[in-house]
């Protein structure tokens, strides 16, 4: 990232950061957030479209070193903490804060943390109805049904 040509921008970027009192602490966005509880940043790119990007993406564009980022990296969070923008920088020590990575990176880390994974192999009840595309729909449109008789109890979604 130009830093001269995008000055702006980074001090705005700047602006929505807190950073903890100790040196390893994480650096908190405290921007726009996301319904995901993403960090989220509005810049303007191609003659002034706004267009929202993940803050923590652009941190690591932002960092000393940054290069425009392609499309497969994605921003690995050491800390667990989807608010943090702090980059590791090479040859820092212990936590790792922000970092490029791939989406098997990505998956790895997940599944290490015990994270983001899977569904129970049977469901109570009628586990047969409730498995595959088939039955989301059919669980979906049971909620709905049961929403709008006065309740979502089993009774209604059974």
């Amino acid at each position: 990232m130009d830093t001269r040509l995008h000055a702006e921008e980074l001090a705005r970027f700047e602006s929505q950061i807190v950073r903890g009192p100790q040196a390893d602490d994480c650096a908190m966005w405290v921007g726009a957030i996301g319904g995901d509880g993403t960090a989220g940043f509005w810049v303007r790119r191609d003659g002034g479209t706004r267009i929202m990007v993940r803050a923590n993406r652009y941190a690591l564009a932002a960092a000393p070193d940054g290069e425009p980022l392609a499309g497969s990296v994605r921003a690995l969070h050491g800390c667990d903490n989807p608010l943090c923008v702090r980059v590791g920088q090479p040859g820092d020590l212990g936590l790792l804060h922000v970092v490029g990575g791939s989406q098997r990176d990505n998956m790895e880390r997940m599944g290490r943390a015990r994270r983001g994974g899977g569904r129970p192999v049977v469901r109570r009840g009628s586990w047969r109805a409730a498995v595959g595309p088939v039955g989301r729909v059919a669980r979906c449109g049971a909620r709905r049904l049961g929403r709008r008789r006065g309740g979502t109890s089993a009774a209604h979604i059974a």
